[in-house]
């Protein structure tokens, strides 16, 4: 009898935070579903970008329907407590959710439209700080464009 080797690799499970996030996004794009459990009651909000472009914000509060702005993630990276999710559609639209997550619940959201972002991390060193890029815009369709940038510190 063969011994039979399986070559067959089995990925790591997705990272939780991911999940939670990745979760919003499906109710969202769907236009039916309770995001309540899924987000906190006091969630802390900041956006960059121009003004009344808070189209994730808007999907939130109700104000707007996933009709009106489609959002198709095409990267999800976690760092530590933070989902970090790149989307960006043509040559005009380019947009990052950072989304802090505690115990499954999202608790603060950071939304950037048409900016680049970079995060770091900082920490003291000797009298000074030492910084080491975690994160960084990585939009394909886009390079050519200028953009703002903002960093994200953590």
């Amino acid at each position: 009898m063969e011994n039979q080797i399986n070559n067959s690799i089995a990925s790591p499970p997705e990272n939780s935070n991911i999940t939670t996030v990745r979760s919003l996004y499906k109710v969202i794009s769907s236009g039916d579903g309770d995001i309540s459990g899924l987000i906190a009651s006091d969630l802390e909000w900041w956006f960059h970008g121009p003004r009344n472009w808070h189209h994730m914000m808007k999907m939130l509060t109700g104000k707007s329907s996933p009709s009106e702005f489609k959002f198709e993630p095409r990267s999800m990276d976690a760092i530590d407590d933070r989902v970090i999710v790149e989307g960006w559609e043509g040559a005009q639209v380019y947009w990052v959710h950072v989304w802090t997550v505690k115990d499954g619940v999202i608790t603060q959201f950071r939304e950037y439209f048409n900016t680049w972002l970079t995060v770091r991390e900082l920490k003291p060193f000797n009298y000074c700080v030492s910084a080491t890029t975690l994160w960084q815009s990585h939009p394909r369709d886009l390079a050519r464009r200028s953009f703002p940038g903002l960093m994200l510190a953590i």
